[in-house]
């Protein structure tokens, strides 16, 4: 490579470390002003849903109930569940322990690793800095990060932001993942994708991505002066009071109260320290969060935060953007309930017997979680669990099928006589 193009490429990968690495700089003199409340933050605005479907309040305390039993049946150690109706919650709490080791329980404000459900805060923010006129959905990469290339130069000077965000890039699906987990540098991994076999014309396929991702992060730095990281922080943690949302490994492991990563031994689950590979991509999968910030992200993706997400950037970041076939297989409740499946920009949009659902899950070693939300009924759902298991995703379809109506499934497979009593 000719010397002149390494100082692009070193400054961007000084600027991807000091990112992974939590620091911070002045916020950039874009910020947008919020209006909030006497307590500091930007309060829910309640509205009127045509759509509404009937009061889930009692269906909320059932589901808690389930939950519980749910929780002993399968000898899982702990989780935390959100569900919301109209800009209320009615329900965010934990089950479970934090730790099987000391028998910490899981509370409302446990905070819990997001692995992939990351990306739609990557998503939301760009949609914010839009707003700000700091960059458009359809800049290239290229035009902020000028070492930037893939195998197919001339195509790779054209993807988008856009592109980024929906997994567009013309990679193969994960691509230098694996890397990852063996502890490369993500800024190598990202000068390294000149060199990775493309699937496709970049912006012309989907294959879903962590490292081409976290481009993003690289954009908003170049953008804004600002590391990604605090942008996020300032713009959508603080103004929404996600009081306990954090990026990091170390953030995480200094709170007080926090979801140890459970993986299954020989005698059953043993709680660990976690993985910080998955964290040295932030936009793709950097955030931590309790069940109560997770609350507050659903409203405010449907809309009840209009000070903070603007009506106009939640329809761009909810819009499907590519066709996903391959996720209506996937699990044994999308074969069911799934007809049509899409990637939006940070989420999954989902057509739920005919109603549209934006979702998205993630999972690193000992961590897992779900989110979705239907917008027209304005209902959502957030499960997050510190195991391995697969299991507690069933909680999704157990409450979206109550939410419109749809019998005749028991998708938690309860035995319903050695279950705890209701209230």
């Amino acid at each position: 490579m000719p010397k002149s193009n390494r100082l692009p490429k070193i400054l961007a990968a000084v600027s991807v470390l000091l990112t992974t690495a939590g620091l911070s700089m002045a916020v950039g003199q874009n910020s947008k002003p919020v209006s909030t409340g006497s307590s500091g933050k930007a309060e829910p605005v309640m509205r009127a849903n045509p759509n509404r479907v009937r009061n889930l309040q009692g269906d909320a305390r059932e589901m808690e109930r389930l939950a519980e039993a749910f929780l002993q049946q399968k000898k899982l150690p702990g989780m935390a569940m959100a569900l919301v109706q109209d800009g209320r919650v009615l329900s965010a709490r934990g089950y479970g322990v934090a730790d099987i080791r000391t028998g910490q329980p899981v509370k409302s404000d446990t905070v819990f690793r997001l692995a992939s459900l990351s990306k739609a805060f990557a998503a939301t923010l760009t949609g914010i800095l839009v707003e700000e006129q700091a960059l458009g959905w359809d800049t290239p990469i290229a035009k902020q990060l000028p070492a930037f290339k893939l195998r197919d130069f001339t195509a790779s000077q054209k993807l988008t932001v856009s592109d980024i965000l929906s997994h567009q890039v013309g990679l193969a699906k994960n691509t230098y993942d694996r890397d990852l987990e063996s502890s490369v540098p993500y800024p190598l991994l990202a000068e390294r994708l000149s060199d990775a076999p493309l699937a496709c014309t970049p912006g012309e396929c989907y294959g879903y991505q962590n490292i081409a991702y976290s481009l993003i992060g690289d954009m908003v730095f170049a953008v804004t002066g600002d590391f990604y990281t605090h942008q996020v922080e300032e713009k959508i943690f603080i103004p929404l009071g996600m009081k306990n949302a954090t990026y990091g490994r170390d953030s995480l492991m200094a709170t007080g109260n926090w979801a140890r990563p459970h993986t299954y031994g020989g005698k059953g689950w043993v709680s660990g320290i976690p993985n910080e590979n998955y964290y040295h991509v932030p936009p793709a999968a950097g955030v931590n969060a309790s069940i109560t910030d997770m609350a507050i992200w659903l409203n405010a993706q449907l809309g009840h935060y209009p000070d903070v997400l603007s009506p106009e950037l939640l329809r761009k970041i909810h819009t499907p953007l590519v066709n996903t076939p391959g996720e209506i297989r996937s699990s044994g409740w999308r074969h069911e309930r799934i007809d049509r499946a899409a990637y939006a920009l940070g989420w999954r949009v989902f057509s739920y017997r005919g109603r549209t659902m934006v979702f998205h899950a993630g999972h690193v070693r000992g961590y897992q979680g779900v989110v979705a939300f239907l917008p027209e009924e304005d209902v959502g759902i957030a499960v997050l669990w510190n195991s391995e298991s697969s299991a507690p995703s069933a909680l999704l379809p157990a409450w979206m099928d109550r939410a419109l109506g749809i019998p005749g499934r028991n998708w938690l497979d309860l035995d319903e006589s050695t279950g705890p009593a209701a209230d």
